[in-house]
C-alpha cells in the first residue's frame, strides 16, 4: 500500500487537472475519469483531508493539477478524459521514467514533493555500468573498493562493543551481528569510532570516483550520455510536478535531442568530497547555444547502508544540487 502522503500528493495532483471547483468536490464525486483509486483511497483521503496539518499538502498537489491543466505545454485548459495514477505496483521491467501519472494516454507526469533525489541505484549500476545496464552483480561496494578501511572501522566498532560474540573479521557477519550493530549505533558514531569512520568515508570517496572515472574514461560523448542519464532524459518528454522548499515545483524533461538542439555538451568532472557518509561530486559544464553563456549542472552522490548500520548491500542515492528552476534540459511550464 502507498503511503498516506504518496495518496495525497500522487491522486490529488490528478484530481487537479480535472474540472472541479474544489479538493472537496472532486473527492465526492469520485470521478469516473481518475483511474486506478480505489473507495478505500478515496475514504482515506477524506479523513486525511479533515486533519488540519494535511491540508497545506492537499493545497499544493491541487495547485499542481490545476497548474497543469492550464499550462500551454500541458492541457491547455482542455478537461481530461483520462487521468490514470499507477499507485504502488510492481515494476513488469526496468522503467526509466518515473511516472506516477498518465493523462489521455500521452502525458507522463511524475510526482515530486520535497526530494531532490535523482536515482536510488547499485554503486556498481553508477559507478560501473554507468546508469546504463540495470543488470549485474550486486556485491558489499565497501569491501569491494576499500576493504581495509572496512575493516579497520569494523575492528573498531568490534572493539567499542563489550561481551559479544562478533566474528573478527567484517565479512563474516550474519543478520543477527549485523542487528546488533545496528541497535547499537543507531544514531551519532561515538566519539572514540568518529576517527576511523572520517578515515573510511575517505577512502570509499576517493575509491568510488576513482572507479567511476575510469570507467568514463575520456570519452565526451559518454560524459554527455551519462548526464541525460543523470537528469533522467528520455527518448519521449515527460513532466515533474511537485514542491521544493515550499516552492512549486513544475517542468517538463526534455529530451537528449532537445537538449543538443539548445546546449553544447563541454565537460563533466567527479571529485571525491568529505561528508557525513562516502560522498562524490558531479558537475557538468555546457554552453548555451542562444546566447554563448556558460551552464554548470551539479549533483552529488552518497553510498549508504541501504536499510540501516552494516545491514543489506550499500545503495547510491544521486542528487540534484542545482535548482531544477535552472537545470539544463528541465523547461518550467508556463
Amino acid at each position: 500500500m502507498a503511503s498516506l502522503r504518496t495518496e495525497i500528493t500522487e491522486i490529488v495532483t490528478g484530481l487537479g487537472m480535472l474540472p472541479w471547483g474544489s479538493i472537496e468536490e472532486a473527492l465526492r464525486n469520485r470521478p469516473a475519469a481518475m483511474v486506478g483509486v480505489s473507495d478505500n483511497h478515496y475514504d482515506r483521503l477524506f479523513q486525511a483531508l479533515e486533519d488540519p496539518s494535511n491540508r497545506r499538502l492537499f493545497e499544493k498537489a491541487w495547485a499542481n493539477g490545476k497548474a497543469f491543466a492550464r499550462a500551454e505545454e500541458g492541457l491547455r485548459g482542455r478537461p481530461p478524459l483520462r487521468v490514470e495514477w499507477k499507485g504502488p505496483h510492481q515494476l513488469p521491467g526496468y522503467e526509466q521514467i518515473p511516472v506516477d501519472l498518465r493523462v489521455d494516454y500521452v502525458y507522463l507526469v511524475s510526482c515530486k514533493y520535497g526530494s531532490k533525489l535523482l536515482h536510488n541505484v547499485s554503486p556498481s549500476h553508477l559507478f560501473d555500468r554507468l546508469l546504463a545496464v540495470r543488470q549485474g552483480k550486486r556485491t558489499n561496494w565497501y569491501n569491494e573498493v576499500a576493504p581495509l578501511a572496512y575493516q579497520q572501522f569494523y575492528t573498531a566498532c568490534r572493539d567499542h562493543l563489550t561481551d559479544t560474540d562478533l566474528p573478527e573479521k567484517v565479512t563474516d557477519l550474519h543478520r543477527d551481528h549485523r542487528n546488533l550493530l545496528k541497535q547499537s549505533f543507531k544514531r551519532r558514531w561515538p566519539a572514540p569510532l568518529a576517527g576511523p569512520y572520517g578515515e573510511f568515508t575517505i577512502q570509499v570517496s576517493q575509491a568510488s570516483a576513482q572507479r567511476w572515472n575510469a570507467s568514463l574514461g575520456n570519452r565526451l560523448g559518454m560524459k554527455e550520455e551519462l548526464l541525460w542519464r543523470l537528469l533522467r532524459f528520455q527518448p519521449a518528454p515527460y513532466f515533474v510536478l511537485g514542491t521544493l522548499r515550499n516552492t512549486a515545483v513544475r517542468y517538463r524533461v526534455d529530451t537528449p535531442w532537445d537538449f543538443r538542439q539548445r546546449y553544447d555538451f563541454r565537460s563533466f568532472d567527479i571529485e571525491p568530497e568529505q561528508a557525513g557518509q562516502p560522498k562524490v561530486g558531479w558537475q557538468a559544464e555546457l554552453r548555451e547555444k542562444a546566447t554563448g553563456n556558460l551552464l554548470q549542472v551539479q549533483g552529488h552522490m552518497e553510498v549508504r547502508w541501504s536499510h540501516g548500520r552494516f545491514q543489506g548491500a550499500p545503495e547510491a542515492k544521486i542528487y540534484l544540487d542545482s535548482s531544477p528552476f535552472q537545470t539544463a534540459g528541465y523547461t518550467p511550464l508556463t
